[in-house]
């Protein structure tokens, strides 16, 4: 090595420990920049007033109750549409049934006997062939609406099938029973089907339930009952 290239190298090792003086502080800097940030980030959070957090926590619950009630509300809809027909909106054969177990129940412990009543539009084959399904459902829906603005708050209605309907009576003699489908089947009969000139007539069988007889039986002997009337000539109630 000659003297001039020793030199250099003498005269490099100065600069060099100016040089890492001069940037020691920058390595130390970003951490002091990110130290400050995170305070100015994290102040407001640590310093909100336990009221408002208070005041955010009950606006939560609220809204969760909110939309439990919502679910609940749309729960009880999907059940009353699962137990009733569409087109009357009497209770369907499912929602009869919880209804008859639930009234049986309280006509048991009160000692009180129940009637069951098997409605049958007269002649509506016939209808429908002469006027159309349309007329036909109106005649259906115009049964159920007379029969909902006569019925007591106990008495259970169920569109049995096509255009047979059972009523239950909680509370009532057959003699009674009787005299409130007779008065039925007049207030029916003497009205026109909405948006037609037409008449029409029902027969129907009454019965009273017998002791441990199940509700089945009595609609089958409420049925047979009906069967009598169409062959008495039809626009009448028989009872048994």
């Amino acid at each position: 090595m000659n003297r001039h290239e020793t030199q250099l190298v003498q005269s490099n090792r100065p600069a060099s420990r100016r040089l890492h003086r001069r940037s020691a502080p920058l390595t130390a800097l970003p951490c002091v920049i990110g130290s400050s940030l995170l305070e100015r980030v994290s102040a407001p959070v640590v310093s909100l007033p336990k009221a408002m957090v208070r005041d955010a926590g009950m606006f939560e619950l609220l809204a969760a109750e909110m939309r439990i009630a919502e679910l609940e509300k749309a729960l009880a809809e999907a059940g009353e549409a699962a137990c009733t027909d569409p087109l009357t909106r009497a209770l369907n054969r499912r929602g009869f049934d919880k209804a008859c177990q639930r009234e049986q129940a309280r006509a048991r412990r009160a000692g009180k006997p129940c009637a069951f009543a098997l409605i049958d539009l007269d002649d509506f084959k016939r209808l429908n062939d002469t006027f159309g399904h349309q007329v036909g459902d109106r005649a259906l829906v115009h049964l159920v609406e007379l029969l909902h603005n006569s019925m007591r708050p106990s008495d259970v209605l169920c569109r049995f099938g096509g255009e047979e309907f059972v009523l239950m009576l909680p509370d009532i003699t057959l003699a009674d029973a009787s005299t409130v489908l007779s008065r039925f089947l007049s207030e029916f009969s003497a009205r026109t089907i909405p948006g037609t000139n037409t008449l029409m007539t029902f027969s129907a069988g009454v019965v009273i339930q017998k002791v441990d007889e199940a509700f089945e039986d009595a609609i089958q002997r409420a049925d047979a009952a009906t069967y009598a009337a169409k062959h008495a000539g039809k626009n009448c109630v028989v009872a048994c």
